[in-house]
């Protein structure tokens, strides 16, 4: 199949391209920053500057490379500083999960691809009420907190207009696994704490088994909404001093809710002690979804447990 993935130099297209071309499938990839082209070339791709918010340049690189399909992995969260507002850190990525996926459903159309996945998000996004995990067919909090609403809302698009085209998107839990991991830094000097009683509860899956998933969703051509998660949802109680573990690190931090609500804000607080984790049945049953990692616990274990791995990131906390 001759696959135009968006987003193919980013955290999760890096792992993809090989995937994808050792299932037999030819790569187009998209790039939009400086060393993109050379980044994809070197995974066997070929490489295609694109600003995904410009609608003709969009249309004329789909058509130029006439896929069979389209994997839409675009973000620009690299090197972002996460503060009170999600929308403000988001606000690139949102653009990119409306006005990006309209245009490429637009092209797409125009070329006849039919088959179409797209990365959405799974965690901090089901209704905070009811049991601790949530399905595909759960609600989606109402009314999220102000300082997340339209991040909330991009997400709402992409889901709505993705399934409506016939089309799949894949609903990831917390990526881990990357070289410069944003989880990394704040465990190590201890800034991300358990909130009241850790209760929130978050799903992750390693990178790698979030590209292995959507390989798996793009051959099977499946239009609908998907967790793609491991088999594990924790509270912060339980995974964020595993985390610290596996760094090396000091145990977290514990603090009052009403103390983290003056340091990062209510709303946020609302979200960390209200989440509820994802459940992946639907996507083994459909998918086939089997997983490197099933569980946080080994994954972490695993990626951050290597000498390798300590050494380069704490040279990284030094400069």
């Amino acid at each position: 199949m001759r696959v135009f993935l968006v987003g193919a130099s980013g955290a999760i297209g890096t792992r993809l391209v090989p995937q994808l071309i050792e299932r037999g499938h030819e790569v187009i990839g998209s790039f939009k920053s400086a060393g993109g082209a050379e980044r994809v070339r070197a995974l066997g791709a070929k490489p295609v500057p694109l600003d995904l918010l410009d609608a003709n340049a969009v249309r004329k690189a789909v058509l130029d490379a006439a896929p069979d399909a389209i994997i839409h992995q675009a973000t620009a969260l690299a090197g972002v500083r996460f503060g009170r507002s999600l929308d403000r850190t988001f606000g690139p990525t949102n653009r990119l999960r409306t006005e990006g996926t309209d245009a490429l459903l637009a092209a797409a159309r125009d070329a006849g691809v039919h088959r179409f996945v797209a990365q959405s998000f799974a965690s901090y996004r089901y209704a905070p009420v009811g049991g601790p995990v949530k399905t595909e067919d759960d609600p989606l909090d109402p009314s999220p907190p102000a300082m997340a609403r339209e991040t909330n809302a991009a997400m709402r698009h992409l889901d709505q207009v993705v399934t409506e085209a016939g089309g799949t998107a894949l609903r990831y839990g917390g990526f881990y696994g990357a070289a410069d991991d944003g989880l990394v830094k704040p465990v190590r000097k201890r800034y991300l704490p358990i909130i009241g009683e850790g209760s929130g509860i978050s799903s992750f899956i390693h990178l790698d088994d979030a590209a292995a998933a959507t390989v798996l969703a793009l051959e099977h051509d499946l239009s609908g909404l998907y967790n793609i998660v491991d088999d594990e949802p924790a509270p912060a109680r339980e995974w964020l001093p595993v985390l610290a573990s596996a760094l090396g690190a000091k145990p977290p931090r514990r603090i009052p809710e009403w103390l983290a609500g003056l340091i990062a804000g209510k709303g946020a607080v609302m979200m960390s002690v209200g989440s509820r984790g994802a459940d992946n049945t639907k996507a083994k049953r459909e998918l086939g979804l089997t997983l490197r990692y099933p569980s946080w616990r080994e994954g972490f274990a695993a990626v951050y447990g290597r000498p390798e791995t300590l050494r380069s990131d704490r040279a990284d906390v030094a400069d």
